[in-house]
C-alpha cells in the first residue's frame, strides 16, 4: 500500500532495498535491535498517509489520501499543525521533499492526463511553479536543495525512458543514462546523489540503488536482498531506503558500512523515505490490517 498510494504514477523507480557501498562490498544487513523509538503520522480523517521528506526544522512532507475522491494529497505537518496541499487544477498532487528553508518540491497530475506527470515547486509564502523538462513527457521531483538545486527524473511513455535528473538553474546536469533511474537525494552540497535504477543485465529486471559522486556511477545493494532502493541521504552521508526479502519490504539506515533495519512495530512492510542532518528518519509502514500511516523514527 505505500507503494501504489505514493507511487502510482510519480514515483518512477521500482521500490527495493539498500547495500553496499564504494567499493562494492559491504557489511551483513544488522537485525534491528530497537535502536529507534517510533512515532506514528496520520493526516486527520485520511484513509493512509505517507510520510517522504523532512528539513532541520522538522517539518515534514507527503501524500495522504481521502476516503471521499480516494486521490492523493500532499501535505505539510509544521509545528504539529497538518496542513493540506494541492496544485491548482490538479487531480492528485504528491509533496516529495522539503528544503531547509521550508519550500516544497513534488508532483502532480491533472484529470485530463492522469499518466503524465509534472514537478512542482511551492514556496514557503504559498507561491507554485510548475517543473517540466522541456522534450519529455513526464517530470517528477524528489528533492529541493537549499541553494536551489532540483533533483528526481523525467521520462517518456516508452518502456524503460525514465532518467535520473538534477536541474540547476533550469538547466539539465548529472543525467544518468541506466534505464529506469531516479535521483533520490543528495548531501546539501550536492555532490552526492543517491538514487534507483533497473540494472537489465542478464536479460533480467532488478532493481537496484547507486551513488553519484561527480561522473562517477557505483551501483550498490543491501546483502541478500532481492530489490534495494535509495531514498535520501544527508550531510553526514548517512542513507536511508528499502529493501525486498521473500516479497517483504523493510526500511534501512546505512551507516558507513553497517546496515541496520527498520521495522516499524506491528508492520509487515516498511520504508525509510527521507532523513535530516541530525539523523531523523521518515517513512511509512502497512499493518497487518491493510492501513498505511507515516512515522517519524528517532535514535533512543
Amino acid at each position: 500500500m505505500p507503494h501504489r498510494l505514493r507511487r502510482r504514477v510519480f514515483r518512477c523507480a521500482a521500490s527495493a532495498a539498500v547495500g553496499m557501498l564504494l567499493n562494492g562490498v559491504g557489511s551483513a544487513v544488522r537485525a534491528q535491535d530497537s535502536p529507534y523509538s517510533y512515532s506514528p503520522v496520520s493526516f486527520p480523517g485520511a484513509v493512509a498517509t505517507v510520510v517522504n521528506g523532512i528539513n532541520r526544522a522538522g517539518d515534514i512532507v507527503g501524500v495522504y489520501r481521502d476516503a471521499a475522491s480516494n486521490h492523493g494529497h500532499g501535505f505539510l505537518r509544521r509545528d504539529g499543525k497538518f496542513t493540506s496541499i494541492d496544485y491548482p487544477g490538479a487531480e492528485s498532487t504528491f509533496a516529495n521533499g522539503i528544503s531547509p528553508s521550508g519550500d516544497i518540491v513534488g508532483s502532480y497530475g491533472l484529470p485530463d492526463t492522469p499518466d503524465i506527470a509534472h514537478g512542482f515547486v511551492l514556496t514557503k509564502q504559498g507561491r507554485f511553479t510548475s517543473v517540466n523538462v522541456p522534450g519529455h513527457a513526464s517530470t517528477v521531483v524528489a528533492r529541493l536543495l537549499a541553494d536551489g538545486t532540483i533533483l528526481g527524473c523525467y521520462h517518456d511513455p516508452a518502456p524503460y525512458s525514465m532518467r535520473g535528473m538534477k536541474l540547476v538553474g533550469g538547466k539539465l546536469s548529472a543525467v544518468v543514462d541506466r534505464p529506469a533511474s531516479m535521483h533520490h537525494g543528495a548531501t546539501p552540497d550536492g555532490k552526492t546523489i543517491v538514487g534507483t535504477y533497473n540494472d537489465r543485465t542478464a536479460g533480467k529486471n532488478h532493481g537496484r540503488s547507486y551513488l553519484l559522486i561527480g561522473s562517477t556511477f557505483t551501483p550498490f545493494d543491501v546483502p541478500g536482498s532481492s530489490a534495494t532502493s535509495a531514498l535520501d541521504i544527508n550531510a553526514a552521508g548517512t542513507i536511508v531506503g528499502n529493501y525486498d526479502v521473500n516479497a517483504i519490504n523493510h526500511g534501512f539506515v546505512r551507516e558507513r558500512d553497517v546496515y541496520t533495519t527498520l521495522d516499524a512495530p506491528g508492520a509487515v512492510s516498511t520504508s525509510a523515505n527521507g532523513i535530516s542532518d541530525d539523523g531523523t528518519v521518515v517513512g511509512s509502514f502497512t499493518d497487518a490490517r491493510g492501513a498505511t500511516q507515516g512515522f517519524i523514527a528517532k535514535r533512543r
